[in-house]
């Protein structure tokens, strides 16, 4: 995979507002926006793709024209989309948006992207398809816990960051040793992958478990009643298979099997709202781990203004002379 080239490291101020689907960023991202002058960025890995609205909640047509949105609708279904072509696309974004003298909003709640812009990118070493054949193989026939036991002797410390259940990234710290010789960790610490931004205000948007689940299932009922199901007729009768990545997402794959008839409509719905909340949880237990995000309630919209207030004041002050 051909890393996207990303321009010199950006220091001037970018806000980020993060939290769970459903949770209310999109109101609260238009105030943002519209107080301290800024154009919104997407932070969704879903709203990247075009044709693939209601299920992505995307900003509507009236949200676009109140603030400029930018990374919706970049590429098809069937296209390919990672992380390392979502950072340069996103430091570009917020490059222009300082040059016509705004500010960047990144709104959106998918936690590798904000990884990614971050802390960097680790590029990782191509791997001969021979030796991530037989270590599938050996996978089936030998079980993860030899193969855990295999990494580590030979990588001990990617063995220390790596769970014993977590077998993506166990077959990728095996393939890695097995094409280059080398660790994992070796690789890390000679790449020095560098981040995108480094003047970053995050905001994080949260609520009561309880009132979340409320909000996600009014959003389940809200994206039906907008034509979620005519939205997946329309991807099928253009042609994208339900195989898709893309397709395989929240909301989409439910639909799919509404329409295989895998599920009645009344299951279709008890397991899309589940399976919203589900996800829901997993994005709070990724965010809940940074150490640099500032939680606010969705009441608490002047404590936000407040501490972005404080951010740009303090980011954009020239530093003291010494002596002063």
């Amino acid at each position: 995979m051909d890393r996207p080239a990303i321009e010199a490291l950006l220091t001037e101020p970018v806000l980020v507002l993060i939290g769970p689907t459903a949770v209310g960023k999109t109101a609260l991202s238009l105030a943002l926006a519209e107080r301290f002058s800024c154009e919104i960025v997407g932070l969704d890995s879903m709203q990247i793709y075009r044709h693939m609205d209601i299920g992505t909640a995307k900003a509507t047509p009236e949200e676009r024209v109140r603030v400029p949105h930018h990374l919706l609708d970049v590429v098809d279904p069937d296209e390919e989309y990672h992380v390392a072509r979502y950072v340069a696309d996103a430091a570009e974004a917020c490059r222009q948006i300082i040059a016509r003298g705004n500010r960047p909003l990144l709104v959106g709640g998918t936690g590798l992207y904000l990884k990614g812009l971050l802390e960097g990118l680790f590029e990782i070493p191509p791997v001969p398809e021979t030796i991530r054949a037989s270590l599938n193989q050996r996978l089936a026939e030998e079980g993860r816990a030899l193969l855990f036991a295999e990494l580590s002797q030979c990588d001990p410390e990617s063995a220390e960051r790596i769970h014993p259940n977590d077998t993506h990234r166990l077959l990728r710290a095996l393939e890695i040793f097995q094409a280059t010789g080398r660790t994992w960790s070796e690789h890390l610490r000679e790449q020095k992958v560098q981040p995108a931004l480094s003047n970053v205000l995050q905001l994080g948007l949260l609520c009561e478990r309880t009132v979340l689940y409320e909000r996600i299932n009014l959003r389940v009922e809200q994206m039906i009643g907008e034509g979620l199901l005519g939205e997946v007729e329309k991807l099928l009768a253009m042609g994208y298979d339900p195989g898709l990545k893309a397709m395989q997402s929240i909301g989409y794959r439910h639909m799919v099997q509404f329409l295989k008839g895998e599920w009645d409509w009344e299951e279709t719905l008890f397991l899309l709202a589940r399976d919203t909340r589900r996800y829901a949880k997993r994005q709070m237990t990724w965010f809940g781990n940074g150490p640099d995000i500032h939680w606010f309630a969705l009441s608490e919209t002047e404590a936000i203004f407040n501490c972005v207030e404080g951010f740009l004041m303090h980011s954009l002050s020239p530093p003291l002379a010494k002596g002063d």
